[in-house]
């Protein structure tokens, strides 16, 4: 039986879309990448759902609105580029009242401004069901143009821009997205492909893997661990947490070792951690602190079907 799950949807959509003058990138990499004229357009969207990417009873309105502004900021950050612009779209459950979606909106338009997105329109429903919120983010490239997922290559070193795992205990809806990082980053080196972590850092890491087609190892002994992933209480270990948890929004991204070896000397917000390097032969592995090798299957967060 064939893969029913999003991975295997998205594949199908994206054997099947169209293209258009000026596109540069579709479907397949954290945004989409549109030249009308001057800068690329970067294109990126998400839905959060209730009881999936949130729980309304469990947090504020103005935090579930943050979160599905941050999400997108999060693209537009492993693409290095710059967000100027974001459409909003609401269902609202008609059970929640006028004063829930007035506090949902403060929470996208806080982050908003701290990154200056200007909030251009949108639509906004009331229904019986639960809370949907899609948001469109629209950024440009800068002048380095965007970073892709596809440009890793043999020999690069992997990084990571911060701490991993435990993100359900509460980072994954008050997490900064990592725009300033990602711009300064792209001044300082040249990034190969970046992606960020929602998924987790072993599903995520195959996907770069995937569309950048080379194999990489992982050092255990430098993943850095959240102090949250200390926390957690479920008896899975930290390594488990640090590659499966999903939602930390950290970029992981490839340099050369001449620009590794300069970024591991930077400071200021650019400084990562380095954990792992990329290879030719396909497969991802882990080398464990003790020295062996194990390979590392995809894990992490899917939507199936």
């Amino acid at each position: 039986m064939p893969d029913r799950n999003e991975l295997a949807l998205i594949d199908w959509i994206r054997q099947r879309a169209a293209s258009v003058p000026g596109l540069q990138l579709g479907i397949g990499d954290d945004c989409a990448v549109w030249q009308p004229g001057g800068s690329p357009l970067l294109f990126t969207t998400d839905v959060l759902m209730e009881d999936v990417d949130f729980r309304v009873d469990e947090t504020t309105p103005q935090l579930i609105g943050r979160k599905a502004m941050a999400v997108n900021l999060s693209d537009i950050a492993a693409m290095a580029g710059r967000p100027l612009a974001a459409l909003v779209g609401v269902a609202i459950p008609r059970s929640r009242g006028f004063e829930f979606a007035k506090q949902l909106h403060e929470g996208m338009q806080s982050l908003a401004d701290e990154f200056r997105v200007a909030i251009i329109g949108g639509d906004t429903n009331t229904w019986d069901g639960p809370l949907v919120i899609s948001v469109t983010l629209i950024g440009e490239a800068t002048e380095r143009g965007p970073v892709r997922r596809s440009g890793a290559k043999a020999g690069d070193w992997l990084f990571v821009t911060g701490p991993l795992g435990g993100s359900i205990l509460g980072h994954h809806l008050t997490f900064t997205p990592r725009v300033r990082e990602a711009l300064e980053l792209h001044q300082l080196v040249d990034l190969h492909a970046m992606i960020d972590l929602s998924d987790g850092l072993a599903a995520d890491l195959h996907h770069l893997l995937d569309e950048s087609s080379v194999g990489a190892t992982l050092f255990e002994e430098t993943l850095p661990i959240s102090e949250a992933a200390h926390r957690m209480t479920d008896n899975r270990s930290l390594l488990e947490h640090a590659l499966s948890d999903g939602e930390d929004f950290e970029l992981l991204f490839t340099v050369s070792p001449s620009d590794g070896t300069k970024l591991l000397s930077a400071t200021g917000n650019a400084t990562a951690t380095r954990i792992g390097e990329i290879e030719s032969p396909l497969g991802c592995r882990i080398r464990m602190a003790d020295g062996s090798l194990r390979d590392l299957s995809r894990g992490g967060w899917e939507h199936s079907f």
